[in-house]
């Protein structure tokens, strides 16, 4: 017996995509490029169904609309020929812009940042990934006066911005928003104070960390998975993976890491989510070795790297942490521009051309993060009483013990060790 369909069912969100190309901002993005990204975002967001996309040319934005009078008249004619339920703006949106721009086309609105947030609250996973997505929402929604929000309603899903119950064009009550974000800071410290607790035992392991860092679809969680055989989320899609995984690795030299995949980063990205996933990235501050891949077959992947440093900047990283570059997805180049990659990155140390998809060359990563490590080694000695096995077996399972020798007080020990390792040890010590 088959069961007829309900009118229930959700049909997709027909959704339209422009691009904000501001001709007088000098430091603006291709704006081709930059209308690709902002459709492949829409894609990342699941129940949309992008069925047009363009790129509209500003000397400057109209503050009140956005964009001028003939212009929105020209795109209303578009959107109610399709039929579209929302429109998504590449780009900052004020909420007077929003209302106006929602009045004049009967449809939603949903500007950059607010896009962002709804992918990143369907792609969190854990309780604190997850908390944070709520208060981002929550800070980013009380400057929305004229805006609904529904996700309060809900235990799980989106954030209520695209569709949900309840859903009008009424002014947002900011002091149910504080009570709001009041309970969800008291839940978060909670949170946060298991994940100390977490943080501080992996603290004490004796293995270095590497961890993977790039712009967003750049291959992180299909070099992660092809390193670990892991089975992270690792799709053709922005922001596959939001919450930091971490696994075990064995280099070829019998050494272990802990190998972790992070967020991707995006060029303006919400300052809200910068602050409210500092922690999530807290793997990477406290990493022996950063991997930096890049998709090396995109055309903006230059410009992708440096907004890569500048929030790997903001965010306090070290500039004396090794580094490595990975050039990935050279299985798309075309043979001769394959090549030159690989001759360019073979010329340069800390610079690796691989393909995460086939596994070609992943066994020059493996050596060069091996390198690394090594140059940051250094020697000392450490003497041990009988009494603390314990701490002899630790430097004999991080595999840094050199040379031993016993004499009637204990063992003295020659170790070659990280930084992060000698401080892991005196942790554990105690």
């Amino acid at each position: 017996m088959t069961t007829a369909p309900t009118s229930r069912e959700e049909k997709p969100t027909r959704a339209w995509v422009i691009h904000p190309d501001l001709t007088a901002d000098r430091t603006r993005r291709d704006p081709e490029t930059a209308l690709e990204e902002g459709v492949s975002l829409a894609a990342a967001l699941p129940g949309l169904e992008v069925l047009g996309q363009e790129i509209v040319r500003l000397a400057r934005p109209h503050p009140g609309h956005l964009f001028g009078t003939g212009k929105i008249e020209e795109i209303r004619a578009r959107l109610t020929a399709h039929e579209i339920d929302l429109v998504l703006i590449d780009g900052p949106v004020s909420p007077v812009q929003q209302r106006n721009l929602e009045k004049a086309w009967k449809v939603k609105i949903l500007d950059r940042t607010g896009l962002i947030l709804e992918i990143f609250s369907d792609r969190a996973r854990t309780r604190e990934g997850v908390l944070q997505v709520e208060m981002a929402a929550l800070s980013y929604q009380r400057t929305r006066l004229v805006r609904a929000w529904t996700h309060l309603e809900r235990q799980r899903g989106g954030l209520g911005f695209v569709g949900g119950p309840g859903e009008t064009q009424i002014e947002a009550d900011r002091r149910a928003i504080d009570e709001q974000l009041t309970r969800l800071r008291k839940q978060l410290s909670k949170v946060v104070k298991t994940r100390e607790l977490h943080r501080a035992a992996r603290a004490k392991v004796p293995f270095p960390v590497v961890a993977l860092v790039g712009y967003t679809n750049a291959g992180k969680s299909t070099l992660f998975n092809r390193m670990t055989g892991a089975e992270v989320m690792a799709e053709d899609m922005l922001f596959a993976t939001l919450d930091p995984t971490m696994r075990g690795l064995v280099l070829p030299s019998g050494r272990k890491v802990i190998l972790s995949d992070t967020v991707g980063f995006i060029s303006d990205l919400p300052t809200q989510l910068v602050a409210a996933f500092r922690a999530t990235l807290e793997e990477v501050l406290g990493a022996d070795v950063i991997c930096h891949v890049r998709d090396v077959s995109a055309e903006e992947t230059d410009a992708q790297a440096r907004d890569v440093e500048t929030i790997l900047e903001d965010l306090g990283v070290a500039e004396e942490t090794p580094r490595i570059e990975v050039w990935n997805k050279i299985d798309r180049l075309d043979p001769e521009a394959r090549a030159a990659r690989e001759t360019e990155a073979a010329r340069n140390a800390g610079v690796v051309a691989l393909s995460a998809l086939t596994g070609a060359g992943l066994d020059a990563l493996t050596a060069a993060i091996e390198t690394q490590l090594a140059e940051e080694r250094r020697r000392d000695h450490v003497r041990l009483g009988f009494s603390h096995g314990k701490a002899r077996a630790w430097l004999h399972e991080a595999h840094v013990v050199v040379e031993e020798r016993e004499d009637k007080n204990g063992w003295v020990l020659a170790v070659d060790w990280t930084p992060r390792q000698k401080a892991a040890f005196d942790r554990f010590k105690g």
